[in-house]
Parts: C-alpha cells; structure tokens; sequence
C-alpha cells in the first residue's frame, strides 16, 4: 500500500509539473508574440506623440514613430542575435 501512495503522490506531482509547464510554454509565447510586440509599439507611439504634443516639439508625429519602429526592430531581431550567440557558444 504504501508504494501505491508514492505512486499517486508522483502522479500528482507529474500532473502538477505539466501544468506548470503549459502555463510557462503560454507566457513564453505571450512574450515573443507579434501581437504583444505591436502592441507595446503602438500604445508608446501613442505616448509619445501626445508627450510630445503637450510640450510642443516640433515634428511629433515622425520623433514618436521613430521609437516604436526602433523598437519593433529591436524585438524581431532579438531572435537571430539569440541564435547566432548559441551556436557561437555551441549550446
């Protein structure tokens, strides 16, 4: 009987470690999303354009573009520099 019980107890944590892992397989994917990544771009132009709008730069419209297509580029590369820093440290 007792080896039955370690068997359920393992069960349950194998169970528990899948549903973990669901979870933190989802919030990877969250983070590496277009959607996600877009979005952020879009809501810090939209900042940005009204900060820049209330103390009166000049050329707002373009300055706050220039930052979010930044950081788009930034994010949509972020996955070949990852790549190539891997396979340079053969991991």
């Amino acid at each position: 009987m007792n080896i039955e019980r370690e068997i359920k107890t393992l069960q349950q944590e194998v169970e528990t470690i899948k549903t973990r892992n669901q979870r933190v397989e989802a919030d990877k994917a969250w983070e590496t999303s277009l959607t996600r990544n877009i979005f952020i771009a879009v809501v810090t132009f939209i900042l940005a354009y009204v900060l820049m709008l209330l103390i009166t730069e000049s050329q707002p419209l373009g300055k706050a573009l220039v930052g979010s297509i930044l950081y788009l580029l930034s994010t949509q590369t972020y996955g070949i520099l990852k790549k190539w820093w891997l396979k340079k440290r053969k991991i």
